[in-house]
C-alpha cells in the first residue's frame, strides 16, 4: 500500500456537505459522480496527497443508506492506494483478511477498488485504489 488514496464520509445530503466542507477546507469540490451500481452520489476534495470522497444513496438499497440508518452520517471508510489490486487483494487473503470483493470493479475517480470487510480489520471498512489506467493483472 502506497498511502491513504482517500477518506470516505457517508452523509444524508451532498449538496449542504459540499457547502459545509468548502467552508471547511478553503475551496470547493473538484469532482462530482454517479456511481449507479453502487448507488451512490459522490463529491471528491483534495487534501494535499489525499482526498475527501462525501457519499450520499442515491437509492434507499445502497450500502451507504443502510450505513446511515444504522450508524448515522460520519467516516464510511478509509482507501489506500495501491500498485497491484489484484497482487494486494490475494496477499490479504493469504494474510487472513475477509474480501468483500474477489475481483476489483469499477468505482469512482476512475479507479479499481475493492472492499475488506470491517469484522477482519478492527472494524473499519478498507478500501483498496487502482487507477483504471493501470492494467488489471490476471486473476488465478
Amino acid at each position: 500500500m502506497k498511502e491513504i488514496e482517500h477518506i470516505g464520509i457517508a452523509v444524508k445530503d451532498l449538496n449542504a456537505s459540499n457547502i459545509l466542507y468548502e467552508k471547511l477546507l478553503g475551496k470547493p469540490p473538484y469532482k462530482f459522480e454517479e456511481v449507479i451500481t453502487e448507488g451512490v452520489k459522490t463529491s471528491f476534495f483534495e487534501m494535499g496527497t489525499s482526498k475527501i470522497e462525501l457519499l450520499e444513496a442515491s437509492n434507499a438499497d445502497s450500502p451507504i443508506a443502510k450505513f446511515i440508518e444504522k450508524r448515522g452520517e460520519g467516516i464510511h471508510h478509509i482507501a489506500y492506494a495501491v500498485e497491484d489490486i489484484v497482487g494486494e487483494l490475494k496477499r490479504l487473503q493469504q494474510e487472513g483478511f475477509i474480501l468483500l470483493n474477489e475481483k476489483p470493479k469499477e468505482g469512482a475517480d476512475n479507479k479499481w477498488v475493492a472492499f475488506l470487510h470491517p469484522k477482519s480489520t478492527g472494524g473499519v471498512l478498507i478500501e483498496l485504489c487502482q487507477d483504471r489506467e493501470i492494467e488489471l493483472k490476471e486473476f488465478d
